[in-house]
């Protein structure tokens, strides 16, 4: 049902089997309307694009069409079809006139390839008994509908999991659905009704709650998030471990004049170039766009947003794949201050990304070191382990010189500067920012010789580097009877980290102080 393929953090590229076929996760599905006879984007346009499955209602198509009806002829589509339960007209009017056995039963003889009970979803500003309620009632219709799972074998089916951002009831309702086994029964988790938190940017309080209940369900199992469709969201909640989404965020984006972005969203008047190639930007530019009678601008826009929606997922597919996906994460954190606070609420959950990142992969790519969040990404951060484990017999020479590890000084081994300065009597280590102490018995072994850093870093990756150093000096340099600092004037990270070494090593180390000496690089040239 679902195979893992990649992982990098606690993202995964994986392949999602239905009854209609497969889809690769992580995935998107759009939300098409079954009312409507024509979409605004067609779901062939949709397909074209790239989508193999949609999600629509499944409550308004049973009131639109009757009980005896099939859901792909409905739509006319043959990929993958999700259908919700009408959860959102209830929480958007409070009730609606189906019940949930009922609504379950319509979803398998309609031929859903994944259903969904009828769930309560938590809304953002329920009060705490409501919230209550959304949980045990959830629950409960979980109970109620396991016959129909059993008997309709060829839906996946979903088990929601609600509590919005009161986190103990969330974290109840994870709880509940693993320890009552439903997992093995309903084949994908879903995390409700986040769609208020998103449409205000709250990227950090969504992610708060994927992490709290990715803490809870087993790794193997698929989780959905509903209701996330901003570019902006996707990459940060894929590396905490979500595989699939939903949206209608591409229309009603578009409705509302909205043109979206990696980087955010714009209102159409306010662009005067489009900082997009696809399709729709290429043929139109904005004032053209928006002298377009309303339909077809509101059908051109939602194109738009549908490729860039797609386009972001690729890319973090791509990043996944070449195991570059925190790289790409640092990236992203600096493109709006909400990607950067939903990087700051991951880094709480760095023990769901350390523990699910694997320790190898086939191919071997470059170590990117971008700035100070490069301290915490898991190639980096395993570097610093090897080097710190390492078999290594206390250096018995008299003399050894660090020196910070530039491009024409690498690999460590191969260096002019080493091969001039080594001798029976001196040791040379290299060092770099993040990186922290390179003894030349690894300095061929990745990512020691195979990293890219940029000049400068802020106080955070100078400190960390130069404890990494000091450490292994204290460990394996305690008998030596000099010890040089080399640095560049002209690299600002390899002065910052000799004088913050400096200082480290003249107070409280156990090193003799009077043994240290800094001295700047041209003299070796």
């Amino acid at each position: 049902m679902f195979e893992i393929k990649v992982e990098d953090l606690a993202g995964r590229v994986g392949r999602l089997q239905t009854r209609s076929g497969s889809i690769e996760t992580p995935y998107l599905f759009p939300v098409v309307d079954p009312l409507l006879r024509k979409q605004v984007v067609s779901v062939r346009e949709i397909r074209d694009i790239g989508f193999r499955g949609v999600i629509t209602n499944a409550y308004l198509a049973l009131k639109g069409y009757g009980s005896d009806v099939d859901i792909h002829k409905v739509l006319g589509f043959d990929g993958v079809v999700m259908t919700d339960s009408g959860a959102y007209q209830l929480m958007q009017y409070g009730d609606v006139d189906v019940g949930n056995r009922e609504i379950m039963m319509f979803q398998c003889s309609c031929g859903s390839d994944i259903g969904v009970p009828l769930d309560i979803p938590t809304r953002y500003e329920d009060s705490r008994e409501r919230v209550v309620y959304s949980v045990i009632e959830t629950l409960r219709r979980l109970r109620e509908g396991a016959d129909i799972v059993r008997n309709c074998s060829s839906t996946l089916w979903v088990a929601p999991i609600q509590g919005g951002v009161q986190l103990d009831m969330l974290y109840l309702s994870a709880k509940r659905i693993v320890d009552e086994g439903f997992l093995g029964l309903y084949s994908i988790a879903a995390l409700g009704s986040p769609t208020t938190l998103l449409e205000r940017f709250r990227f950090d309080r969504v992610l708060e709650m994927i992490g709290l209940v990715r803490r809870v369900l087993p790794a193997s199992v698929p989780l959905h998030l509903f209701g996330a469709g901003h570019p902006l969201i996707i990459p940060f909640a894929v590396a905490l471990g979500v595989d699939t989404m939903d949206s209608a965020s591409y229309i009603l984006y578009a409705r509302d004049g909205r043109y979206m972005t990696s980087r955010g969203t714009y209102r159409i008047e306010e662009l005067e170039y489009f900082p997009c190639s696809c399709p729709v930007c290429s043929k139109y530019s904005p004032r053209e766009l928006l002298e377009l009678e309303k339909p077809e601008r509101v059908r051109l826009l939602a194109l738009h947003n549908l490729y860039i929606i797609k386009q972001e997922i690729s890319r973090v597919k791509q990043a996944i794949k070449e195991g570059r996906f925190w790289e790409y994460l640092e990236e992203v954190s600096k493109r709006h201050p909400a990607a950067r606070r939903a990087f700051e609420v991951l880094l709480r959950f760095y023990n769901i990304v350390i523990s699910r990142t694997p320790s190898a992969r086939g191919e071997t790519r470059s170590l990117m070191v971008l700035g100070d969040d490069s301290i915490y990404n898991p190639r980096a951060l395993r570097a610093r382990a090897k080097v710190s484990r390492m078999r290594m017999k206390a250096i018995d020479r008299k003399s050894l010189v660090l020196v910070p590890l530039l491009h024409k000084w690498k690999p460590l081994r191969a260096s002019p500067l080493v091969r001039k300065l080594t001798s029976s009597e001196t040791m040379i280590v290299g060092y770099a920012p993040v990186i922290g102490a390179v003894p030349i018995e690894l300095s061929d072994a990745f990512p020691f010789s195979q990293f890219e850093t940029c000049n400068e870093f802020s106080g955070r990756a100078t400190v960390t580097t130069a404890l990494e150093i000091q450490e292994f000096l204290e460990k394996f340099c305690n008998d030596v009877k000099s010890i040089k600092i080399v640095f560049c004037s002209d690299i600002a990270w390899s002065k910052d980290i000799a004088l913050e070494l400096l200082k480290n090593l003249c107070r409280g180390s156990s090193m003799h102080k009077e043994i240290i000496e800094l001295v700047c690089g041209s003299v070796y040239e």
